[in-house]
């Protein structure tokens, strides 16, 4: 079974196999120990404060194999952003050039460096082992946080985004960094990408332009990315957007990937997702739809995918296998939201 929990101090080394798989372009989980360090000790800390919106706070989750015991993905949601440090994003606009006289009107999109987003919540560090995408299990892994979204809303802020990696080659390289970001930093895009993963941004204030620049004076390659993700992110834009998330024209400064965004409230699962009290029996009759089921703890949140079938009232059965996986017993509450909308296909 696959099971989502909190990020542990023992799943360090799991971690840091993780981020070399990722590769380049995976910004919030370099492969660096001393930063998966101090990503271990701001998840515990933050399933053991009080909520606190001077400061981010960052959950982090794992996903474990229960057959092997092995940690073979991770996701993650920031309370708030912005705060400790700038951030950072393009906003795309436009400038009109306009005179009468010459009867002449153009409009040019820009780029507007901009901290627009600050003091939103995200959803960030979503990464699967290449060997385990497969069984909706990369589903479970992203949409295991709306469940803890919607049970613990009060700690995050309102408004949520989602940034998205975008374009690069095999080789790492971005189109975008090249025919912008290279002129103002001097080093090549990895470089650049390493350092904001390990959370040094400064240079960002320091090094960028702060006046609006035209896109059409950009080349083709990186124009042509903007707003664009990476082949590997499709599934993961795709799937943010079904459920609610909308991209508004913001971007990232490296490569250009889109941000998306919505309102917490507005999530699909948080919305749809019910509360049940448990019973426990032997014997479970196997559903038809996939269901999102989570206990209603914080930092012992388990979160799984199960096919069951939901009562129209009364509690919710299920097995004393998934009954131990989540931590719970008869009479305990779990929140279970379906997997999909009813308009969307698996």
């Amino acid at each position: 079974m696959m099971i989502i929990r909190p990020l542990m101090a023992s799943d360090a080394d799991a971690l840091l196999n993780l981020a070399y798989k990722a590769g380049v372009g995976f910004t919030s989980l370099p492969a660096d120990p001393n930063h998966i360090a101090g990503k271990i000790t701001a998840s515990l800390s933050a399933f053991n404060s009080e909520v606190d919106f001077t400061t981010e706070q960052s959950y982090v989750f794992v996903m474990e194999d229960t057959h092997t015991n092995t940690v073979v993905g991770i996701c993650g949601i920031e309370s708030s952003i912005g705060l400790s440090s700038p951030w950072y994003s393009y906003r795309i606009g436009t400038l009109v050039h306009s005179s009468r006289e010459l009867k002449v009107h153009n409009s040019f999109p820009t780029l507007y460096l901009s901290n627009d987003q600050t003091a939103c919540a995200e959803v960030c560090t979503l990464f699967l082992d290449p060997d385990y995408r497969h069984s909706k299990n990369g589903q479970l892994l992203s949409k295991s946080r709306f469940l803890f979204l919607a049970q613990f809303a009060h700690r995050f802020e309102a408004k949520i985004i989602a940034e998205m990696r975008g374009v690069s080659d095999e080789n790492g390289q971005s189109p975008f960094w090249d025919g912008l970001g290279a002129h103002f930093f001097d080093m090549p895009f990895a470089d650049a990408d390493h350092l904001t993963g390990l959370g040094k941004k400064e240079f960002i204030a320091q090094l960028m332009p702060r006046h609006p620049l035209y896109i059409n004076l950009l080349p083709k390659a990186a124009r042509d990315v903007i707003g664009e993700v990476h082949g590997n992110t499709l599934p993961a834009r795709k799937m943010l957007e079904d459920e609610g998330f909308r991209y508004q024209g913001y971007v990232d400064i490296f490569d250009a990937g889109p941000t998306l965004e919505t309102q917490v409230n507005d999530i699909r699962a948080v919305r749809e997702s019910k509360n049940y009290l448990v019973k426990i029996e032997d014997h479970i009759p196997i559903g038809t739809v996939p269901y999102l089921i989570s206990n209603t703890l914080l930092d012992g949140y388990r979160c799984t995918m199960v096919y069951i079938k939901v009562p129209e009232s009364g509690p919710l059965c299920i097995s004393s296998e998934l009954a131990s996986n989540l931590h719970v017993t008869a009479l305990d509450t779990v929140r279970l939201v379906p997997l999909f909308s009813q308009h969307t296909s698996a």
